[in-house]
């Protein structure tokens, strides 16, 4: 028999965190998450995503042993802004066994429509920065950091209970040092030239956080039409400016500023750490630290985290400037592979631009839906 408990106290949500680890313990390919990272994303006195968004965590257990997990989320902001009555479900994760997937799945449904809400979908976190999407191809490959992973029987048990897809998104995995096409590169500096685009690649940490703020604005800017997108707060802004550019390379950013010095476009690179994460196990002490450390320091592998252009200065080529700096940089410090994030397969202009590379496809993720 399935029964399903809300995690409320540290106990059940230490057991709802650690599932995953006992799911894929003889997985090979999995990237482990840190675990005090998961532990400030479901705190609603750490997470200011909680400002806006209202939470329940599950667990399904059978014989007293913990056999899936669940987050439902409803992002208030979201729905206001695309007009809708959804839950959101996360983080989810079940044993091979659909009496279980269909617990946990109906829990969140329940939950949600007990709140008024009209429809589920998901795999979607409180925030686009958040975990998102459901693999549905590429198992073959070893997990990024970057990148959904779980089983291929996650997506049978959503078809099997009535879930059908809404979005796509794709991953690729590219020659880091390819030269660049001398046909971009000609292009790109007549762009450069009519529109006054200057390419920045900050030279410290320092530099590199003069253009965070607007890097934010043009992410709630450019994404704002992406789906299920919602605008990041001041608070949340700060909140990831501390998570992310506090490791961040400054070789491995790259801002599109106009002639007033304003940020238009992007490219944001992190070494790889999936290597350094699966070593870690999740935990930064008593030596994960020393894994993610030496992963900064000397790295080959780059995860492609966030690239975009403003609204206003989107069709005009100017996002090739970027892609081309990050693969100058790549070049000059020998990296060897670089995997870009998920991309949703509609925004062909995002999509688009890998024609001009060798690629080769890595990942496929989907978010399902349910009215």
């Amino acid at each position: 028999m399935i029964t399903i408990q809300e995690a409320k106290t540290k106990k059940e949500m230490k057991k709802f965190i650690m599932f995953p680890f006992e799911l894929y313990k003889n997985d090979k390919t999995w990237v482990p998450p840190l675990i005090f990272d998961e532990w400030n994303t479901f705190n609603p006195k750490k997470n200011p995503s909680f400002e806006f968004c209202e939470a329940a965590f599950f667990i399904a257990l059978k014989e007293n042993k913990v056999v899936g997990r669940i987050a439902a989320i409803i992002n208030h902001k979201a729905n206001e802004a695309w007009n809708e009555k959804r839950t959101r479900f996360g983080w989810i994760a079940f044993i091979d066994n659909p009496e279980v997937s269909k617990a946990l799945l109906n829990t969140a449904e329940k939950w949600g429509a007990e709140k008024g809400m009209k429809g589920i979908h998901g795999p979607l976190g409180f925030t686009d920065l958040d975990p998102e999407g459901m693999q549905v191809e590429g198992f073959e490959n070893n997990a990024t950091i970057t990148s959904a992973h779980n089983y291929p029987y996650f997506p049978v048990h959503m078809e099997l209970h009535g879930f059908r897809k809404s979005v796509d998104w794709v991953q690729y995995k590219f020659n880091a040092s390819q030269p660049i096409p001398e046909k971009v590169g000609r292009i790109n500096k007549l762009i450069a030239q009519k529109y006054k685009v200057n390419t920045v690649v900050p030279k410290t940490k320092k530099d590199a956080l003069k253009y965070v703020p607007g890097f934010f604005k043009g992410v709630n800017e450019g994404f704002k039409n992406l789906y299920g997108y919602s605008q990041l707060s001041d608070k949340q802004i700060k909140y990831y400016t501390d998570a992310y550019f506090g490791f961040a390379r400054p070789e491995l950013l790259c801002f599109l500023t106009d002639e007033n010095d304003e940020v238009v476009g992007f490219g944001i690179c992190f070494p790889s750490l999936s290597k350094a994460f699966q070593k870690a196990k999740g935990r930064l002490f008593p030596f994960g630290f020393i894994h993610i450390l030496k992963a900064l320091r000397n790295y080959d592998e780059i995860d492609l985290y966030f690239n975009g252009v403003v609204p206003e200065w989107q069709n005009k080529g100017i996002h090739s400037l970027y892609y081309v700096s990050m693969n100058e940089v790549a070049i000059a410090r020998g990296v060897k592979w670089a995997y870009s994030t998920g991309q949703l397969e509609t925004n062909v202009n995002a999509v688009g631009i890998w024609d001009n590379y060798d690629k080769q496809p890595l990942f496929r993720t989907r978010c399902y839906i349910k009215d």
